[in-house]
């Protein structure tokens, strides 16, 4: 999943690739639906969620 960076929104990521919601929800980003991920990026995403973006792009990048 090379093609996501973190500087996206999460629906940005899950319109383009739906398979990323299990990740993100595995580390605690339960509502990928809220109005927030339409506009959030997945950096400050993780912010909010107190994770290391690092870690998580290593995750999604090994889907």
């Amino acid at each position: 999943m090379s093609d996501i960076n973190k500087n996206m929104t999460i629906g940005e990521i899950l319109r383009t690739q739906p398979a990323v919601a299990g990740i993100l929800m595995e580390a605690g980003m339960h509502c990928l639906g809220c109005p927030s991920a339409q506009s959030e990026t997945l950096e400050e995403a993780a912010m909010v969620h107190g994770m290391d973006i690092e870690v998580l792009m290593t995750k999604i990048a090994a889907l």
